[in-house]
């Protein structure tokens, strides 16, 4: 079996406050897009082993335990009887890029597990199973626009439907940390709603009012982030933002645009907001 997981951008991202447990409360616009890994897996004889292999973009530093997919199967393992597998993962989501291709992996292969193994798991059951990998899993389970609170892992939908317009997405070869980028940023409760701004307005009344709250001290750390921003908006993006915690910026555009012609010493993607599945 294959599947394609997609990456996601945020639209908006308020940093609310930190929690207790150490975490921080956000308000996000989480929208799919086409940018896609390929992930595929083989049964092979017997059960409770999985082999990975990896390929596409170097993942550093890292071994397979600690990948999420293998992760995923150690911890359904722990209730059923999962066939041995062989697993090749080929990335080209890049890393530390605040895209979630590591988090798509993940609930793609949960669904794909479902699938394979009949294990007849609902969405909320693969909901919770994900999150207990990372908040921005559970969004790629249902992979519709929502907004998300709390650590990111509560989801409501929102309406917003940008299939009319067209995306260029930039990758400015810089991985940031996400312990990093909160480290720089002052968390602050706002009185409106990140929802009711993006599903009443305008996109190209977006830029005064939906904003990442990374981008004023990464911009600052990291001026290639912003200069891409710019460019984009150059170009003729009626709205352009930093997504996630950095570093990928993308621009939104009424017609077709080449990111790869625009940006060509950098990793990007372009096409149509067309729904994924």
């Amino acid at each position: 079996m294959i599947c394609f997981p997609n990456a996601k951008i945020n639209i908006g991202l308020r940093i609310l406050e930190k929690r207790p447990d150490g975490y921080h409360n956000i308000e996000s616009v989480f929208y799919p897009v086409g940018w896609c890994d390929a992930l595929e897996a083989i049964p092979m004889e017997g059960s409770g082993n999985i082999e990975l292999h990896l390929s596409g973009i170097p993942v550093p530093g890292r071994t397979d335990e600690d990948n999420l997919c293998v992760k995923l199967y150690r911890l359904l393992s722990e209730k059923y009887k999962l066939p041995s597998l062989k697993v090749w993962l080929h990335k080209t989501i890049p890393i530390g890029a605040g895209l979630g291709g590591g988090s798509s992996d993940a609930a793609h292969f949960m669904k794909m597990l479902n699938s394979m193994c009949t294990l007849n798991l609902s969405v909320d059951e693969m909901k919770k199973y994900v999150s207990q990998l990372g908040s921005d899993c559970v969004f790629f389970i249902e992979n519709k626009p929502v907004i998300a609170s709390q650590r990111g892992e509560v989801t409501k939908p929102v309406n917003v439907d940008l299939t009319r317009y067209y995306i260029a997405l930039v990758y400015p070869e810089l991985q940031v940390s996400t312990p990093f980028a909160y480290s720089l940023v002052k968390p602050g409760l706002r009185e409106d709603s990140l929802k009711n701004i993006v599903e009443k307005k305008e996109v190209s009344d977006w830029k005064t009012d939906v904003t990442n709250d990374f981008e004023e001290s990464l911009f600052e750390k990291f001026p290639v982030i912003y200069e891409v921003k710019e460019k984009l908006y150059k170009v003729g993006a009626v709205y352009s933002a930093m997504t996630g915690s950095g570093s990928a910026v993308y621009g939104i555009f009424n017609k077709k645009v080449d990111a790869a012609r625009l940006f060509p010493a950098y990793k990007t993607w372009s096409g149509g907001l067309k729904p994924q599945v």
